[in-house]
């Protein structure tokens, strides 16, 4: 059985008997440990509010299946806020799925690039051929969304010769996976000012994944971890240049400080 095969076989199971996650809590606990006895905090990063990072005037997010496997509204209206705020915005994301991230990008950035795994890649791990025709469902309806494929651990990132001001890190989120990634993307992807976003670097917006966090952390040279939060009501970690004026370390269960208004609306595809 494959890796993927055996993550679905779990998803399932959970699912099935909620009490198992449990069993992942804890061996991610071990994960917050080996944070703690590195670097001094069992916490790894601290928490930042999510509202100066979004617009203001709020978000329309045009693109949203609320099925398995995506991110949470307020994930990608933190994406979208960021890339609004950077003029002629060029964005890179690494782990494409059905492709949301990128369609809710799509329209208010100068440049938008995925990077997935090609459809033989995903053959090879005995991916379904369904699974495989979902990948970049929406990114690809929107004509405008550069499509690269390849494996991020063998990838030639420093090829693209080209550098970007925001950047999603989606893919495989096993710490080798994750540490990867970052150590790629802050090597060739990266200036001084861009931004990095780790999406489920949290199980819930009160609960860190500190096998994601041990990536993030050993990823990056220690002089930008001041830099490093966790957002708040979100599954983001966020590096912000130049650090973000309100942190703290989470304190779950939180006092709602915010609340949201949400609009709903659908069609048809």
């Amino acid at each position: 059985m494959n890796k993927f095969t055996k993550g679905i076989t779990a998803l399932l199971q959970i699912v099935r008997k909620p009490w198992l996650l449990n069993l992942v809590l804890d061996e991610d606990s071990l994960w917050q440990k080996r944070i703690e006895k590195k670097y001094g905090n069992g916490y790894g990063i601290k928490t930042s509010p999510i509202q100066p990072l979004l617009n203001e005037k709020g978000c329309h997010l045009p693109v949203f299946a609320f099925l398995d496997g995506g991110s949470m509204p307020t994930d990608l209206a933190l994406l979208r806020s960021l890339a609004v705020t950077i003029l002629n915005c060029h964005y890179f994301e690494i782990g494409t799925w059905r492709g949301e991230s990128a369609a809710n990008l799509a329209d208010v950035t100068e440049e938008c690039h995925t990077l997935n795994l090609s459809d033989d890649e995903m053959r090879s791990l005995g991916w379904s051929e369904k699974y495989i025709e979902l990948q970049g469902f929406f990114s690809k309806k929107t004509g405008k969304v550069v499509q690269h494929h390849g494996h991020s651990a063998h990838f030639n990132f420093q090829g693209l010769n080209q550098q970007f001001d925001l950047v999603f890190i989606d893919g495989d989120h096993h710490y080798d996976s994750v540490k990867n990634d970052t150590e790629k993307v802050f090597t060739h992807l990266c200036h001084e000012k861009t931004v990095v976003v780790w999406h489920d670097a949290a199980f819930t917006p009160e609960k860190l994944r500190y096998e994601v966090i041990a990536g993030i952390l050993d990823g990056t040279a220690p002089a930008l971890h001041q830099h490093i939060y966790h957002v708040s009501n979100s599954q983001c970690a966020i590096y912000y240049p130049g650090g973000l004026n309100e942190s703290k370390w989470l304190d779950a269960p939180e006092e709602p400080q915010w609340q949201f208004d949400v609009k709903l609306g659908f069609k048809k595809l």
